[in-house]
């Protein structure tokens, strides 16, 4: 399993990428919701937002992608990528 961290979430960018107050910036794996200004963008972050927002997450690091890391993320034993799945991303 990869390396895991934890922080608490300062943005939300879009139905599958957010920051850490600790400047992370994560990608959540096997999830693909379109950016906000597409079609169903703003539902994609507002349901994301609405997992994490201001919430400690833990992340375990899959991979990276540019800049950001690809992750597992959970909010206490809640899996958030199963979650954005089932919504259909």
């Amino acid at each position: 399993m990869g390396k895991k961290f934890t922080g608490t979430v300062d943005r939300v960018y879009d139905g599958d990428t957010f920051k850490t107050k600790k400047g992370h910036i994560v990608r959540l794996a096997n999830v693909n919701a379109p950016e906000t200004h597409q079609s169903g963008g703003s539902t994609a972050t507002r349901r994301l937002a609405y997992l994490i927002a201001n919430k400690k997450v833990s992340v375990t690091q899959v991979g990276t992608h540019g800049n950001r890391k690809v992750g597992i993320v959970r909010v206490g034993r809640k899996n958030v990528n199963t979650q954005m799945r089932r919504w259909g991303y």
